[in-house]
């Protein structure tokens, strides 16, 4: 099949198109194969879904609540509400019923479709609701729905053919609510001619073909998940495969051995902390530092090769080492037929990327936001340049405002915020360019360097300007034991940082070094984790400018979890409550004489 996604109109013909094609491959699964739904099986439910829906009111330019975890379920009532002309948006499964209340005012849905542990917050604020769907087999609750309740309450002659046929390229095919570090989260209108250019222009990119696998993770409210788990399916046939529970990661990597995959900084961290933990509970010193040689081989041929100009002895010794020890690291990950895995969403860290790529599992940093309907600039086989976020992709342009300012427009550009015209006028200008507020820098060769988010940039005392996320990546490069750090040093002398450690990564230290099982408050006061997290600092402090490098940081017994006080659900740092919340901590950090809770490299 040479479709591409520019050959269908909408989402909705290409999802036809493929249902007739192969109406016998599966197209969705969770992991292990415990469900499993056919092409013919899921455009069968989105009918009897479609008719189920039309019967409750619904119709074009309606909009249908989905809080839904990653679970068949969804895709089978997102492409429901897809083929009536509605527009189906997904909810955080970690929002508050008072997050949940505004999306309901603001999107006007009548129906939401939920999982039976989200009926509670649901019923809560239920507003203008009409119609509760659950998709889990509930009973004798009021008000609420399954399924099969829906399925069964379509008329047997309502005429899906003309509704899916009746729906434009104009038309919205989802609302993406940005997660916000600040304020109320905006709604983000993609249409499906937004959807069907970003994924257009990604598919080279992810070498994407029919029968290829994805995993769909990440929240469906993330334009991430939104774009490679659903549309990636519609648009180009790649069979998803649903990872309701994040801890599985690493079992549901292994199951589904994806083609594409699309993480998070935090996610490659963890990844990369995996192997750090293995590799220090190797128990054959000799072992040990046959897998540090071959993992240094490949990052220095890595290195060599992306500058090329790789010897052949390095080439050589890469071999060497990859037939040792980086190909069955690659399969223990499950990453060895991945094509072209990326990161974005954040900055990640060069040292990382360097670190994964040295493993032969090359990671393409992209770039982009829910306003441009995901990945905007992208690196890519071939044209890659780490420390970039890559080149514009096809059908977006870029340059920058005089203050340094990334602004962009294109096809895959929003229509705009729900109901906001003013603050869509604030961020499309007359000539359509879209402020991203992000502040960066493009070299002669268009590859685009993101400095930081204009409002977010670290200006001390002297008057320097510096990059919180340059500061907090080159410290989280050097040590996986911490979590999540965040620089401070807005209108200071120096910059100083409070820090979470990573659960796992601390874990595992502690069992290694003989404290088990101590509690959170134990585990930061502990000599050894604050000498390793010292040493961490102090290799992050090398690879930064004097005037960035950390001089005071202070650990925090707790840990912080998406959609928290502390981080949004996308895991980006909400600085401004982060810096209400631990004032005291962040002032014992400025201190003239600093408590023992200070560490200072």
């Amino acid at each position: 099949m040479n479709q591409t996604p520019s050959s269908f109109a909408t989402l909705c013909a290409a999802f036809q198109s493929f249902a007739k094609q192969s109406p016998d491959a599966v197209i969705i699964r969770t992991t292990g194969g415990g469900q499993e739904i056919t092409w013919r099986e899921w455009d069968r439910r989105v009918r009897r879904l479609a008719a189920g829906l039309a019967a409750l009111g619904v119709s074009r330019g309606d909009t249908v609540g989905l809080m839904v975890a990653n679970r068949p379920e969804f895709h089978l009532a997102d492409a429901a509400a897809l083929h009536l002309g509605a527009t189906p948006f997904s909810i955080y499964n970690t929002s508050a019923p008072e997050q949940i209340g505004y999306l309901f005012a603001n999107a006007a849905n009548k129906v939401v479709f939920c999982d039976e542990r989200f009926l509670t917050r649901i019923q809560e604020v239920r507003g203008g609701v009409e119609h509760i769907v659950c998709v889990d087999e509930v009973s004798d609750v009021d008000g609420v729905m399954t399924l099969a309740d829906l399925e069964a309450k379509g008329d047997p002659d309502f005429d899906f053919e003309a509704a899916w046929q009746a729906v434009e390229p104009d038309d919205l095919a989802t609302i993406i609510y940005t997660s916000g570090t600040t304020g109320p989260p905006k709604g983000v209108e993609l249409t499906h001619a937004n959807v069907i250019a970003e994924t257009d222009a990604v598919r080279v990119l992810f070498e994407a073909n029919p029968g290829d696998r994805v995993l769909s993770y990440l929240p469906s409210a993330h334009i991430a998940d939104r774009v490679t788990g659903q549309y990636f399916a519609i648009l180009f046939g790649i069979q998803v495969t649903c990872v309701a529970d994040l801890t599985k990661l690493g079992e549901a990597l292994n199951d589904c051995r994806p083609h594409s995959f699309f993480a998070v900084p935090r996610v490659w961290q963890k990844l990369k902390a995996a192997i750090d933990v293995g590799l220090a509970a190797e128990k054959s010193p000799a072992k040990r530092r046959i897998a540090e040689w071959a993992i240094q081989t490949g990052i220095r041929a890595a290195r060599a090769e992306l500058a090329g100009e790789i010897s052949p002895v390095l080439g050589m010794q890469r071999k060497v080492a990859d037939k040792l020890v980086l190909s069955k690291l690659r399969h223990l990950l499950g990453l060895e037929q991945a094509k072209a895995p990326s990161s974005g969403a954040s900055a990640i860290a060069p040292e990382l990327l360097e670190f994964f790529w040295g493993l032969g599992i090359p990671i393409y940093e992209v770039w982009g936001m829910s306003e441009t309907g995901g990945a905007t600039t992208a690196n890519a086989p071939g044209q890659t340049k780490i420390g970039t976020v890559g080149k514009a992709l096809q059908g977006m342009e870029i340059k920058l405002a005089e203050d340094g300012e990334l602004l962009t427009r294109g096809a895959a550009l929003m229509r705009g915020y729900r109901n906001a015209p003013e603050k869509t006028a604030e961020a499309i200008d007359a000539d359509g360019w879209l402020h991203t507020g992000d502040i960066a820098q493009i070299d002669s060769g268009g590859y685009v360097t993101i400095v930081d988010r204009k409002k977010e940039l670290i200006i001390n005392a002297s008057g320097k300007n510096m990059s919180p996320s340059n500061i907090e990546n080159a410290i989280k490069a050097a040590t996986s034991l911490v979590g999540q750090v965040v620089a401070i040093g807005d209108n200071r002398s120096y910059v100083a940082a409070i820090a979470v450690l990573d659960p796992d990564a601390a874990d595992a230290f502690a069992k290694q070094h003989g404290f088990g099982g101590a509690s959170p408050a134990e585990l930061v006061a502990h000599p050894e984790i604050r000498a390793a997290v010292l040493a961490g600092v102090k290799e992050g402090n090398e690879r930064l400018a004097r005037v960035e490098q950390v001089k005071r940081i202070r650990l925090l017994p707790s840990s912080w979890e998406p959609g928290g006080d502390e981080l949004t659900p996308t895991m980006k740092l909400r600085r401004k409550p982060i810096a209400e919340k631990y004032a005291h901590e962040i002032d014992s950090l400025f201190a003239e004489s600093p408590g023992e809770d200070v560490l200072q490299p």
